[in-house]
């Protein structure tokens, strides 16, 4: 299932969403492509999108959680980047 937090991360002047996958990285990296997200947006283990975007990809299939509940749910799926790895390319698009 794709899932989408609401704008609440401030970055470039601008609110930002996270797009995740809690069953694999291909059903997230084609929904992207297939919303238009461009693949600059992907960030180990989700895609940063911006505000505007939001209702968009809500109407696409996008289920909106809180940014907690989406958390949980990309820990669960085995999918989450830890923080202690973030510096680490152990993902690729």
């Amino acid at each position: 299932m794709i899932l989408l937090d609401p704008p609440l991360w401030p970055n470039h002047g601008r609110m930002w969403s996270h797009l995740v996958s809690d069953a694999s990285f291909d059903e997230l990296h084609d929904f992207a492509a297939r919303a238009g997200i461009p693949a600059r947006g992907f960030d180990l283990d989700h895609y940063d999108v911006p505000d505007e975007r939001y209702d968009a990809l809500v109407a696409a299939g996008a289920v909106p959680v809180d940014a907690h509940e989406l958390i949980r749910r990309l820990r669960a799926s085995g999918l989450r980047v830890p923080a202690r790895d973030r510096g680490k390319s152990t993902v690729q698009r």
